[in-house]
């Protein structure tokens, strides 16, 4: 089936900035609000997946998003929920093999959650090299831990998303493509794509990075942002231009959900929740729709943000802060979300 440019895009809003919010009050406040699905990260007080009862708990969950008429993305960013001491930790990359191995168990609980919801993705993203790794090992450890949780997401028929995240050893659409090549290119192995990502860090403008991804596209998350500044912000407060994103997304046929990600303005979720929906229904009434799809960029074209075409200040994440300075130049804030 071809794309259809006119498709209307299917708007959520991210869990992790609804903290403050029991989750069925959450999942009901979005319904009322118009929105189309949720992104539903994994935590302590959002279906905590290491509590007892994780499949009757899903259970009830799938009854309350079918009821309301929500889809859902599952979403592993939770800061603290498999080490309360280091914020998300323990990763992928980590020296320990056991260490590795909880982060994994993690993702694999998270991929039969997502089943059981019926999502359309189950997002995770590589971590930050830790002290002292080399880049090969880094990447070794990320394309061996990720081997079974794909294998696992395969025979669920869920696809895993993995985000680029500023900071991370895998920061970039370009670092995506090294770990798709890695792993010998599996059809289930898909991208999350942060538009506010795009503008703090990307060589191309957020547009042109939706189209350079179109191929591997299996979820979304927006906000806006700065560039060079890895700071979630609500939409007007950044230097994102909507209306050319959102364009983009409806030319690739892109058919998942497109969600707010606000973590750092829990303590206003509804009101932003309340704000962001009309913002990006308006973006999206005023974007210039085209009738073809995109011709996807081949992963070769993608400039490395090693050099990108608009400079970018770098400012390295300081020691105190217990992370790497990191590779690709962004603020402070790094990959905390």
């Amino acid at each position: 089936m071809s794309p259809d440019p006119a498709a209307a895009p299917r708007f959520g809003y991210g869990t992790n900035g609804l903290a403050d919010l029991r989750l069925d009050d959450a999942l009901g406040l979005l319904a009322d609000l118009g929105y189309d699905g949720v992104g539903l990260t994994l935590d302590h007080m959002h279906l905590d997946p290491l509590a007892p009862d994780l499949a009757a708990r899903t259970r009830r969950v799938a009854h309350r998003l079918d009821a309301l008429g929500l889809g859902v993305t599952v979403e592993t960013g939770a800061r603290y929920v498999l080490d309360p001491r280091r914020k998300h930790g323990p990763s992928l990359l980590d020296a320990d093999p056991e260490d590795r191995a909880r982060r994994v168990d993690l993702l694999l609980r998270a991929v039969r959650v997502a089943a059981d919801l019926g999502a359309h993705a189950v997002h995770c993203f590589s971590g930050i090299t830790p002290p002292g790794t080399d880049r090969d090992t880094a990447w070794k450890r990320l394309a061996e831990s990720l081997g079974p949780v794909l294998e696992a997401a395969t025979a669920a028929g869920v696809p895993l998303a993995v985000e680029p995240e500023p900071g991370h050893l895998l920061a970039t659409l370009a670092d995506f493509h090294q770990l798709r090549r890695t792993l010998g290119d599996p059809e289930n192995l898909g991208l999350t794509l942060d538009i506010g990502h795009c503008q703090c860090l990307e060589p191309l403008p957020p547009a042109e990075c939706v189209r350079a991804a179109a191929p591997w596209l299996r979820h979304v998350q927006i906000e806006d942002m700065r560039r060079g500044v890895h700071e979630h912000l609500p939409f007007g407060d950044g230097d994102i231009d909507f209306p050319p994103v959102l364009a983009a997304l409806a030319a690739t046929g892109y058919e998942g959900l497109t969600v707010v990600e606000l973590p750092r303005h829990s303590h206003a979720g509804p009101h932003h929740a309340e704000l962001s929906l009309p913002f990006l229904r308006q973006a999206a009434t005023t974007a210039t729709p085209t009738d073809e799809p995109p011709a996807p960029v081949p992963p070769a074209a993608v400039p490395s943000a090693s050099a990108p075409a608009t400079p970018v200040p770098a400012v390295p994440v300081p020691s105190a802060s217990g992370l790497d300075a990191p590779e690709h130049p962004v603020t402070p804030e790094g990959s905390t979300r």
